[in-house]
């Protein structure tokens, strides 16, 4: 074989590794997921929407980006430390990057802002997961 067909077959061999990766991530991040758009910086007019998958682990929710290949999340958010601050309906110009219909939450954790959009059906469970406390964690409001 020619160097030329060595370094074809090393092209295509990568190709189908990168592609195989792809999928595995898509695959799992999407198992248990719900579809998630988030702005790291709301104060900030540059700041992106990025669409991802949100998914809960215990006392963390934990978001994917969508366009990532990295296994770890990108985030991750600690209950205890989650805040809604407010609540809104999408921007004319912000709703091309988010699922449709959702509303959007800013939430602080320890001192910083940001914003996270979802489905009215990710929305109802994401504040029962927010505002839910596990056994043996007082509840401020309940007393």
């Amino acid at each position: 074989m020619e160097t030329s067909g060595w370094i074809l077959l090393a092209v295509l061999v990568g190709a189908a590794g990168l592609g195989l990766l792809a999928w595995w991530r898509v695959r799992a991040v999407r198992e248990g997921g719900v579809e998630v758009a988030m702005r790291i910086r709301p104060d900030l007019a540059s700041s992106r929407w990025h669409l991802g998958v949100g998914r809960y682990r215990g006392d963390n929710f934990v978001w994917y980006r969508a366009t990532s290949l990295l296994s770890r999340p990108n985030a991750v958010f600690t209950r205890a430390g989650l805040l809604i601050v407010h609540r809104r309906k999408p921007t004319g110009s912000e709703a091309y990057a988010m699922p449709r219909g959702a509303t959007v939450l800013r939430l602080r954790a320890r001192q910083a802002e940001f914003e996270l959009a979802m489905t009215s059906d990710a929305l109802t469970g994401f504040q029962s997961w927010v505002e839910a406390a596990p056994p043996g964690r007082p509840v401020p409001w309940a007393s």
